[in-house]
């Protein structure tokens, strides 16, 4: 038989600290809670304390992955992290979670696809588990921790940016009925400087000048086009399901990039497909990156929405810019 990889466990974590939109009110002296409630939904977000960092958010989602999968750290083959926050430049922090979970057989490493990194890790994981009968269970964990990288004087990015993780253990199954039927992989790297944190690594060294000029800092250099999100997406959702032989209509679930709304709408106007099934988390918890699709999915599948023989779709987007699709029947 046909060897495949399904989701067998998912998990998320978020910092305690609640952040209001007032607070930003206050912070910039102007009304953006009503702008940031009509045109992104997002009425409050979690930022980390000032000793909590991104391995702290990765440790706790593992481990409630794990629970739901019904694993321990012992049983898990690999680790991998997608972040553009990472614990450190190096080492991984994956390295960094598989000692503290205890994860004494995993292989680790991080993955920088920035917000598209879940997906891409997903699409990884699988292909392992497709690849190579030495891997039964991965665990995979998006995770964003950008409240240490914003400007707090820069509107633009201050209030959309949030912390959070989202996990998944990816298993090995022989069950043909389910799991990973078609993934894609594709980047825009003409935008790479549109958006990022562009000091600390090799070009731009942080050094005093470095900290001086805000390199150090998340920064939107250029406003992308409003219509780039949505074209994508619907292209690549159509090529899965050109591959997996089904229309967009039988997807139940689509867990996308929650920076902009509207874009997750125009995508599924675009599609035919009916709004409320896309299952957003962005009024809660801001814009969590790395994060957002796997905590998404956590609270489908926690809450019962998500049942067996679904068809569940994950586009991804993020800086450089990186798109990563993935299809899986649950």
């Amino acid at each position: 038989m046909t060897r495949n990889a399904y989701i067998s466990g998912t998990g998320s974590f978020v910092p305690e600290r609640v952040v209001p939109n007032a607070f930003f009110n206050d912070l910039l002296g102007e009304d953006v809670d009503t702008w940031l409630v009509t045109n992104l939904t997002i009425r409050e977000r979690r930022w980390c304390s000032p000793d909590q960092s991104t391995a702290d958010l990765c440790e706790q989602a593992a481990r409630r992955a794990l629970d739901s999968a019904r694993l321990t750290p012992e049983d898990l083959d690999l680790i991998i992290i997608a972040t553009d926050t990472p614990e450190y430049i190096s080492p991984s922090t994956a390295s960094v979670v598989q000692d503290r979970i205890g994860a004494v057989n995993a292989g680790t490493f991080d993955v920088n696809t920035a917000c598209a990194g879940f997906v891409t890790v997903l699409d990884m994981a699988s292909k392992y588990i497709r690849a190579d009968d030495r891997y039964r269970h991965i665990l995979i964990i998006g995770a964003y921790a950008m409240s240490k990288y914003l400007d707090m004087t820069d509107k633009k990015t201050v209030t959309l940016f949030a912390d959070g993780a989202g996990a998944a253990v990816v298993s090995a199954t022989e069950d043909p009925s389910k799991g990973f039927a078609a993934s894609l992989l594709h980047s825009e790297g003409k935008y790479n400087s549109w958006m990022g944190i562009y000091g600390g690594g090799s070009r731009h060294p942080i050094t005093r000048e470095g900290v001086e000029n805000k390199d150090h800092l998340l920064k939107f250099v250029r406003k992308f086009p409003k219509e780039l999100n949505p074209e994508v997406w619907s292209k690549m959702t159509l090529e899965l399901c050109r591959k997996a032989e089904i229309n967009p209509d039988e997807i139940s679930h689509f867990f996308m990039t929650q920076i902009n709304i509207n874009s997750i709408w125009e995508t599924l106007d675009l599609l035919q497909v009916p709004r409320d099934r896309a299952h957003t988390i962005m009024d809660r918890y801001g814009y969590t990156g790395s994060a957002a699709i796997g905590m998404a999915l956590d609270e489908a599948v926690s809450g019962g929405k998500v049942k067996s023989g679904d068809w569940c779709l994950f586009i991804g987007s993020g800086g450089g810019l990186a798109f990563a699709a993935a299809l899986f029947k649950w």
